[in-house]
């Protein structure tokens, strides 16, 4: 077999002459081995040397390295300069800086009148590729597949338009508006800004008319996505609102009896995308106000959210993993859908339990039970909570009813079935549901002097297990676990004309079950061996 003749290129960059701490101007800077402006008394006074190695780029294969150390045993101490070849022991290395273009800087070509259309040309459009037309080896390829890429978005990636990208007006350092916030994709955000106005100058300011935000359509695959009004909503003076018909579909601000009407004072975005991460349908919902003279600034919002097409939106509680504070996700399975593909999923809120949420009791002023029926608070994660009421037991009342309305204050109308292990899991998604295991335990109170007893609930106590999940750098929160604990007692008749008061309870616990991140090097044995020379081959 021949050999393989391998010759490293010409060093470019001679490291004799680099020195990084060469700082003053024909002077000597102190514990600097490199500064040629250092004579050998400068170097007999130095204690050691503040740049030991000097080399070019880090990333070259094989390079000289220029080495400076001190000999304090010498008489005065000396300066001790060594010029070696050092070698990269990465196997992903640059073998030979063929691009000359990289090594210097090009001076950008001043535009003359007659070379401007030609950088007009080249230049001009909304994108364009600053590498040199050597380099474009299929002369066939007109159209590469790369022109294309904005048609698939990935999560937190800019929403490209015809003149940028899509703004969301949001306060950067001060309250005041900045429209060079770019949308990201699949992230949903409301912001709030203030915007200084003038009547006079209503409808020459950009940001007041609807056309600032709908007249650039956003970037798709083989065409463009319009941005389409989906309704309008007029907001007086005093703060009335109405809805305008579907016939009205553009307004712009003018003035109108020293008043500037039709200003934009909120805009919603909607983006409907695929499952590949491609938008196909955006639209805006606009308020719209009028502004009087005296007004010298206005708050104006935006909100941008994003929906999968064919799914149903649902509010995330974080993407991939669960957010502090963000509500748990829960949902059930209806009746007459035995496949678990068929579960019907909805995220928690604040208000009844209509959809199967998993709430707690809400603790109202006048710690009554039978007053505080209906009113839930959600579960947030990584939220320990507890709440409770009170309740008055008579004579009167009838065991069974007092256990089912119980039971109805602590699990609320529609108790749900499964968990999201996710805050953006959906719900196609089966193994992304964690089931709730139910367990009920019973306790014995003081027994009375009555005949007869019944059991009745008295807490619902809720654990949440969750573990880190992914990169150790930015570990993602996932459920594994939901165990929710119905403990009922036993309370007896009591005779006519006595009371008696017992505490109704909830809670919610969140544990982290996550095992600690071993040391890597327990996974990677030592193994000392002796390598052919051209194991690496075809790597320099």
């Amino acid at each position: 077999a021949q050999a393989r003749v391998r010759s490293a290129p010409a060093p470019v960059t001679d490291v004799a002459r680099l020195c990084v701490c060469d700082l003053l101007v024909a002077q000597c800077d102190t514990n600097c081995c490199c500064d040629p402006d250092c004579s050998a008394e400068d170097f007999s006074l130095f204690t050691t040397c503040s740049i030991p190695v000097v080399v070019g780029d880090s990333q070259l294969c094989s390079q000289k390295a220029a080495v400076y150390s001190l000999d304090v045993e010498a008489n005065p101490p000396e300066r001790i300069f060594k010029l070696i070849d050092q070698v990269n022991p990465s196997i992903f290395c640059i073998h030979a800086t063929n691009y000359e273009q990289a090594l210097y800087f090009k001076s950008p070509e001043i535009p003359t009148a007659e070379n401007f259309d030609q950088l007009l040309e080249k230049f001009g459009g909304a994108t364009f590729s600053a590498e040199p037309d050597s380099w474009n080896l299929d002369t066939d390829a007109q159209n590469p597949p790369e022109a294309n890429e904005t048609s698939r978005y990935e999560y937190g990636a800019p929403v490209q338009t015809e003149d940028g990208f899509l703004r969301l007006p949001s306060p950067v350092v001060s309250s005041w508006c900045s429209d060079a916030n770019p949308a990201g994709f699949l992230v949903n955000q409301a912001t709030k800004c203030i915007r200084s106005v003038s009547v006079e100058k209503c409808d020459s300011i950009q940001a007041l008319s609807m056309l600032f935000y709908i007249n650039s359509s956003i970037l798709a695959s083989v065409f463009q996505v319009n941005i389409t009004v989906q309704s309008i909503v007029v907001q007086s003076l005093n703060g009335t609102r109405t809805l305008l018909s579907r016939g009205e579909v553009l307004r712009l601000p003018m003035v109108l009896d020293e008043l500037c009407i039709n200003a934009v004072l909120g805009v919603n975005y909607h983006i409907t995308h695929t499952d590949t991460g491609e938008i196909i349908e955006a639209a805006a919902a606009f308020v719209l106000g009028a502004i009087s003279r005296e007004t010298l600034s206005i708050e104006q919002s935006f909100k941008i959210s994003f929906t999968q097409e064919n799914t149903q939106p649902v509010p995330l509680s974080g993407n991939p993993g669960y957010v502090v504070g963000l509500p748990v996700r829960a949902g059930f399975q209806p009746q007459g859908y035995p496949s678990p593909a068929a579960f019907l999923f909805a995220s928690l809120a604040l208000s009844s339990n209509k959809h199967s949420q998993l709430t707690i009791l809400h603790s109202t002023s006048t710690q009554d039970c039978l007053a505080a029926q209906g009113a839930r608070a959600p579960v947030l994660f990584g939220y320990n909570m507890i709440s409770g009421c009170k309740l008055r037991i008579t004579a009167a009342m009838k065991c069974q009813p007092l256990a089912q309305t119980l039971l109805d204050v602590l699990k609320g109308q529609s108790f749900p079935e499964y968990v999201a292990s996710f805050g953006n899991s959906q719900a196609q998604d089966v193994f992304d549901w964690v089931p709730i295991t139910q367990l009920h335990i019973s306790e014995q109170m003081i027994p009375h002097t009555l005949q007869s007893s019944c059991q009745i609930p008295v807490s619902l106590g809720i654990e949440v297990k969750w573990t880190k999940y992914g990169s150790l750098v930015n570990p993602q929160a996932r459920i594994v676990n939901v165990t929710a604990t119905i403990t009922s007692t036993t309370l007896k008749q009591l005779p006519s004309g006595r009371e008696k008061i017992i505490p109704i309870t909830t809670s919610v616990v969140f544990t982290d079950i996550s095992s600690p991140a071993e040391p890597s090097y327990k996974a990677w044995p030592t193994i000392n061996i002796k390598l052919p020379f051209d194991f690496f081959y075809p790597f320099v």
